[in-house]
């Protein structure tokens, strides 16, 4: 017999990590893992925790058939508020604006207040609300299952209460790989926490505790092999099998036993041995729920089931006392898993499964909201085409009137997959994915539907032209599909003769210069073309979307009048459409402003890029926007929290090019200033510097600058100079100098280590930068002038030059870069002799651990040293404690991430017995034993090691 009440295995140390998470706060816990990992197992485990006591839960989650209603995931959870309101401080006025969407909490809620007459208003008013509920609530924990499966409104909502969670909320949320993450908030008790597979001794453990009995190691080790580890897999293979067997079981014994035995196989055999145990009424109660797919009330499934109403409670409790159901919301059931439903839906023979489908939609179609995606499967599933059809349309429609586009794409292409669709549905349906393809972030998969009505004979000619464009508009943003997009782009182009303005569009997206290894010469002359389209058209719509490449394009060559024609582009818009694409050129002119060096420019656009795409659903544009205010946050200096908000946003958009190398080069360039090589190499590596025809061409540039760079700190000066070759041959073939401002100071550093002229390469600079307007290259010159000069032993003239650079570079501002210059000066200055210089290394060992530069700061203590100067005595000195100091976490982040002692001493300028006291002390402050076990922390788990 399988035990149903089995202890929690391979998951201590995480619930004890969630529980002190969840009573410390504001907190943040999120927890993420794949199906079936147990993630509901722990919410569960620590839900019964006795540390919340007295703690007030609301809890909801996301439903796989998500449906067009904003927000419903937290409503869901906000419905037990009632409960406690009665007990909590009285609400202020904003919770006025809960009403329209809880009507029931009504008797605490103050009056709903008007519309402010403007969407965004009106949202940040709702999501104030919710928060002043929570607060007036707390000490509460709010858990939101299945992120993943979460409505855009209930994301949103999600992450502004993240943000700034209130000051007793405790916010947990699990979600899947593919949901999204969050950004650390701030003052706050943040826990990222990845459920893993079991190992194989903890799926022996799982399995003895399952069937009450140890089983066998050679059964533990098939079986681990056969479920991946995964605990839910692993419980449902376990359920059907007798336990004297698997305790007793060698391992051919446990081959034949497991042998061919397939999960999904598994599972409906057990789900019809469950269902031949029931009473009919039982059986076919539950069997209805296996038809709704979605947590249901007692009343609808005995509506659906056919059941007197005087019945149903009777068989609804079996079904649960069975183990058939469970209860997933208030007086709402269902399965505890997916995969159970599904076992329990494939025992239904056909036609019965059939007339419950068809009996499904009036039922369905009496609730308010109507869920229209449940009544498309549902009347498809019954034979319905025709309504399948209207009501998944409806959906889509719905979906994108509400802002949620990743569910009416997905609903496009389930209809669009339909055989039986004529050519004039085809047309309308493929028009409207191909208008939301492009402001989404799900790629491959629109983008195989796009090329699948490519090769449809049911699409007409008159729309092929506009699927290609679409097509190869997702295909620019996935790796190594630059050149494909550009064929497909180009093909459109010829196609859309009749359609002068789609055509506009792909001429516009040809103009991009920072895609592939194409001549600026030829963008040029597509960016002419765009000019003349956007001169003869009075369509404000086209020419913001028009303007939304061509503008950018231009700033990112240099243009010098690009900016102030950027100023001139009114914010005025009409429609969600026009709105989208105001937020199109947002985001391009910032990611432009960044690379050629008007960097304070760059992040007040940023931010309006982020707030036009969030309030029209546009979520691409705000992944661009994001990634590029990573980008900027790093040129900027505000690299406190960046590594994370990075590796984030980078798990978020891995599959999206532009996001994923410029998120990427970051992480290359931070783990470069802290010494981290290895690390560095990698991400540098995922950017694609290799291969530039399929790659974001400044990104590229920039991570041919990082390796040098690195190569160089280092002293591989050959190795570097070979790097910096490759960056300077693919700038001189794609012609834009204006993106040369991180290349050339180190090519020139590089050459000049080696020998080789360099003189001749900052002379060629000169000439192409001299009439760009290309902040970033311009103060780059007076670097290497500096480094020139210095090379030639002429110090003077060098102080001179990194003097003018390091207060140009402050000007721009780019504080990482102006320290350099500053190291530099003071390096000319102690070679002249000046009193005083050997006192400016430590000034600026200081500057640049507040950056978290972590090898230049060493580098320059490290000179201060050399010259024999005493660091004088600072009394009152801080005392570090149990806490790791500034220098210690330096030595633990290197521990973890597998450097030896002379690693790390080469890193951070240090002797090897100074390595070996701080790596002694490390371990002893983070109370761990070994250096493989630091190893297990990173980032922000030193922080919380450190503390316990």
């Amino acid at each position: 017999m399988v035990r149903s009440d089995a202890a929690l295995v391979g998951r201590a140390e995480e619930l004890r990590s969630v529980v002190a998470a969840s009573i410390r706060p504001p907190s943040v816990v999120l927890v993420e893992g794949e199906a079936g990992v147990g993630k509901t197992r722990l919410v569960t485990e620590l839900l019964r925790c006795r540390e919340l006591n007295g703690r007030r839960i609301l809890a909801g989650r996301g439903q796989p058939m998500r449906e067009p209603f904003p927000y419903g995931a937290v409503l869901e959870a906000l419905h037990d508020a009632g409960r406690y309101l009665p007990d909590a401080r009285p609400l202020n006025g904003v919770t006025g604006a809960l009403r329209p969407y809880l009507p029931e909490l009504g008797a605490w809620l103050t009056e709903a207040p008007p519309s402010l007459g403007d969407r965004r208003a009106d949202q940040h008013r709702l999501f104030r609300a919710v928060r002043e509920v929570l607060d007036a609530l707390g000490p509460v924990l709010l858990v939101v299952e299945d992120l993943h499966w979460c409505d855009d409104g209930s994301r949103r909502l999600l992450r502004f209460l993240a943000a700034e969670p209130p000051r007793d909320t405790s916010l947990l949320l699990t979600y899947r790989r593919a949901g999204s993450a969050f950004r650390p908030a701030a003052g706050a008790t943040n826990l990222l926490l990845e459920l893993r597979p079991l190992d194989t001794e903890q799926t022996r453990r799982l399995a003895s505790e399952l069937l009450g009995g140890s089983v066998s190691a050679e059964f533990a080790a098939l079986l681990h092999e056969r479920t991946g580890g995964i605990p839910f897999v692993i419980e449902e293979t376990v359920r059907t099998l007798d336990a004297q067997a698997a305790a007793h079981a060698d391992r051919m014994t446990s081959r034949r036993i497991l042998d061919g035995v397939a999960v999904p196989a598994r599972l409906r055999e057990a789900a019809r041995e469950r269902l031949a145990g029931l009473p009919v009424p039982a059986r076919r109660i539950t069997e209805a729920a296996a038809v709704l797919a979605v947590p249901a009330s007692a009343e609808l499934l005995g509506e659906l089931a056919g059941l007197p109403p005087q019945r149903v409670r009777q068989a609804l409790v079996l079904a649960l006392e069975r183990h058939a159901l469970i209860e997933l919301d208030d007086f709402h059931y269902g399965f505890r898993h997916t995969l159970a439903r599904q076992a329990v839906y494939g025992t239904i023979p056909g036609p019965d499964r059939q007339e419950l489908h068809r009996r499904a939609v009036p039922l369905l179609s009496q609730q308010n909201p109507v869920p229209l995606a449940q009544l498309a499967q549902h009347s498809r599933k019954a034979g319905a085409l025709a309504d399948a059809r209207r009501y998944g349309e409806a959906a889509a429609d719905a979906a994108t009137s509400a802002g949620d586009l990743a569910t009416a794409t997905e609903l496009l292409c389930t209809l669009l997959s339909d055989p039986g669709l004529d050519s004039s549905d085809v047309d309308r349906m493929a028009v409207k994915l191909s208008e939301l393809a492009n402001y989404g972030t799900a790629q491959h998969e629109v983008a195989s539907a796009l090329e699948r009505l490519l090769s449809d004979d049911r699409l007409s000619r008159t729309h092929r032209g506009q699927i290609r464009l679409s097509r190869g508009l997702l295909l620019i943003r996935q790796a190594g599909s630059i050149e494909a997009a550009r064929t497909q782009i180009g093909l459109a182009v010829h196609d859309l003769g009749h359609r002068p303005d789609l055509a506009g569009r792909g001429i516009a997206v040809l103009g991009q210069p920072w895609f592939g290894a194409t001549p600026v010469a030829e963008h040029l002359r597509w960016l002419d073309r765009v000019d003349e389209v956007i001169a003869n058209t009075t369509d404000r719509t086209l020419v913001l979307t028009l303007l939304a490449s061509s503008l950018p394009s231009r700033l990112q060559i240099g243009d010098p009048d690009a900016l102030a024609a950027m100023g001139t582009v009114s914010t005025a818009v009409s429609s969600a459409e026009q709105q989208r694409q105001l937020a199109r050129l947002h985001a391009n002119v910032a990611d432009a402003c960044a690379w050629i060096g008007h960097h304070r420019r760059a992040g007040s656009l940023v931010r309006s890029a982020i707030e036009l795409a969030s309030n029209c659903g546009a979520p691409y544009l705000i992944g661009i926007a994001r990634s590029t205010g990573v980008h900027t946050d790093w040129l900027t200096g505000r690299w406190d929290g960046l590594e994370d908000k990075a590796r984030s946003l980078l798990a978020e958009y891995r599959e999206l090019l532009p996001m994923s190398g410029e998120l990427s080069l970051v992480l290359g360039l931070l783990a470069t200033a802290r010494g981290e090589r290895d690390r560095a190499a990698a991400h540098f590596a995922a950017v694609g510097p290799d291969e530039p025809e399929n790659a974001v061409t400044p990104v590229v540039l920039a991570a041919h600058a990082g390796i040098a760079s690195m190569l160089l700190s280092h002293s591989e000066d050959d190795a570097a100079t070979a790097r910096a070759d490759l960056g300077l041959e693919l700038l001189r073939a794609k012609g834009v100098w204006a993106w040369s401002g991180e290349l050339l100071p180190v090519a020139v550093e590089a050459y000049c280590r080696v020998g080789r002229s360099a003189a001749a390469l900052v002379e060629e600079a000169e000439r192409e930068v001299r009439h760009l307007d290309a902040p970033l290259a311009a103060v780059a010159l007076l670097l290497c002038h500096g480094i020139l000069s210095a090379h030639r032993h002429d110090h003077a003239h060098a102080a001179k030059f990194f003097h003018e650079a390091s207060d140009a570079y402050d000007h721009l501002p780019a504080p990482y870069p102006a320290a350099l210059a500053r190291e530099q000066f003071a390096r000319s200055k102690l070679a002249m002799g000046e009193p005083g210089a050997a006192e400016e290394f430590p000034v600026l060992a200081e500057e640049f651990a507040r950056l978290g530069a972590t090898r230049a700061s060493a580098r320059c203590r490290h000179t201060h040293r050399a010259t024999g100067a005493v660091v004088p005595s600072r009394r009152g000195r801080r005392g570090y404690g149990n806490e790791l100091s500034p220098r210690e976490q330096d030595v633990a982040r290197l521990l973890a991430d597998g450097h030896t002692n002379r690693e790390i001493a080469e890193v951070l300028f240090l002797s090897r017995r100074t390595v070996e006291q701080h790596v002694a002390s490390v371990l002893r402050k983070l109370k761990v034993a070994s250096r493989g076990e630091l190893a297990t922390y990173g980032g922000v788990g030193l922080k919380a090691a450190a503390s316990r």
